[in-house]
């Protein structure tokens, strides 16, 4: 069968490109593409291409590179495959050679956008935007103020409930679904008995800086408040160096990678002169900060200290899972899920953590989402860029969590956050609480006396 005979071509095709013998694993790349495009296989085609764009750039050939990614691309939508596809590194933990497909992603999409390729107006307007007040912290402001404001008066459920914006601007009325998903939960727990909680203090030293982020501090702010209360409460002096700036992740996302990089050179000289760890408590932020030794490889100034930043990286769960506070729970929890951000767990690898460190405080009322690995398709700014296919694969997410009859549900990202309660409101009409892990231990400890919100 040819289709076998391929398949043994690229196995063969893979062992060369372990032992780095890359002239030869193209080789028979190549006899493989040609049998793939022979027989109609074009997925199958269309990864091979993509194999090959890794291979150029490894010997500085960035010109075939963007050919064989602008082939790939013309074969998955003539497979009618690439709708599906929501770029959430997900590939990364079973391809079998080793292709770390986010770097290539990100860096195939600056190459479009130098290369003059066309977008639509969401794309136009999102790069503006990143353009004219991300770089500037009093503009990022004054618009995340504004936003806020526009959530306190609860006008986002107020336009939405008119119907009117659902039935003429759908991008507009899912947008106003996002903002109102930023509100915070009001979290509901029920004492379980008469005796006290029983509360060891953590008396450690340790020192922690903490990356607030733009979107984070900008409409979730509560969220940053809850961390360093967490941290305080086990021992953590915490640092926050006053000249950090937006990590950068949505100007790579959209393909400014001469943006991202700016961006993280700023962040690395914020945070320079101390080797504390670098919290974070949003999964795209952390995959960033982690990126950062990839994307200033070459960068002469930059390279060594990108890599040092990155090593000092940890989600805020992957901290606490080793110094976290021994506490008899006391209190009940509703009924709560989880969903796994995809930039944290493939890009940060700490899903797990942040599951343990909730299921740490909700007990029993821990139920399991089916499929939390699968994308939410929120995928960066794929949801605002692609919002039909990003529709469609948020409805299989939300069905699965109304399966669930979970009350709460806790994610480690803001993006994932939004995404999803936007999908539960319009597409499930449930009202479901949302938050981060992070929250859920905060009023454990609010609760238990530990401390007060004002604090």
């Amino acid at each position: 069968m040819p289709a076998d005979e391929a398949n043994t071509l690229r196995s063969i095709a893979f062992a060369y490109q372990r032992m780095e013998q890359f002239d030869k694993a193209k080789e028979y790349f190549a006899k493989a593409l040609e049998i793939w495009e022979r027989i109609g296989d074009l997925r199958s085609a269309a990864f091979t291409h993509v194999i090959y764009g890794v291979y150029s750039r490894k010997q500085n050939d960035f010109k075939a590179a963007l050919e064989h990614d602008l082939r790939a691309r013309k074969l998955w939508l003539k497979a009618n495959d690439s709708p599906e596809q929501t770029h959430n590194r997900a590939c990364e933990q079973v391809c079998p050679a080793g292709v770390e497909y986010g770097n290539l992603l990100e860096v195939s999409r600056a190459e479009l956008r130098s290369a003059g390729a066309q977008h639509g107006f969401a794309h136009g307007a999102i790069s503006f935007a990143l353009r004219s007040l991300w770089p500037y912290p009093k503009r990022l402001a004054a618009f995340f103020w504004f936003a806020r404001l526009f959530r306190t008066f609860r006008l986002p459920s107020i336009l939405l409930a008119t119907k009117i914006p659902l039935w003429f601007f759908p991008r507009v009325a899912f947008a106003l679904a996002l903002l109102r998903s930023s509100t915070p939960a009001d979290l509901k727990m029920t004492k379980t008995g008469e005796r006290p909680t029983e509360i060891q203090l953590n008396p450690g030293d340790r020192s922690v800086t903490l990356f607030t982020g733009c979107v984070m501090d900008g409409l979730f702010g509560h969220v940053n408040a809850a961390t360093s209360r967490v941290l305080k409460a086990n021992g953590y002096k915490i640092g926050r160096p006053s000249k950090q700036v937006c990590c950068g992740a949505l100007h790579l996302h959209s393909g400014d990678l001469d943006g991202a990089k700016n961006l993280a050179r700023k962040n690395i000289e914020a945070f320079e002169g101390d080797s504390s760890h670098i919290i974070t408590n949003a999964g795209g932020c952390g995959a960033m900060l982690l990126n950062y030794a990839h994307i200033l490889k070459d960068d002469v100034a930059y390279a060594e200290r990108a890599k040092e930043l990155s090593s000092r990286v940890r989600d805020i769960g992957q901290e606490l899972n080793s110094n976290l506070i021994d506490m008899k729970r006391d209190y009940r929890c509703e009924k709560t899920t989880y969903d796994a951000s995809c930039h944290l767990l493939h890009g940060q690898h700490a899903s797990g953590e942040s599951l343990r460190l909730l299921t740490s405080v909700v007990g029993e009322n821990y139920v399991p989402l089916p499929q939390s690995d699968v994308c939410c398709g929120g995928a960066g700014i794929y949801n605002l860029l692609e919002p039909e296919l990003s529709s469609k694969i948020l409805k299989e997410k939300t069905a699965n969590i109304r399966k669930t009859g979970a009350k709460v549900l806790a994610t480690g990202n803001p993006g994932c956050q939004m995404q999803i309660g936007a999908g539960m409101s319009l597409f499930e009409s449930i009202e479901i609480k949302l938050c981060h892990p992070i929250e859920v231990l905060d009023e454990m400890y609010k609760r238990s006396g530990l401390y007060s919100d004002s604090e």
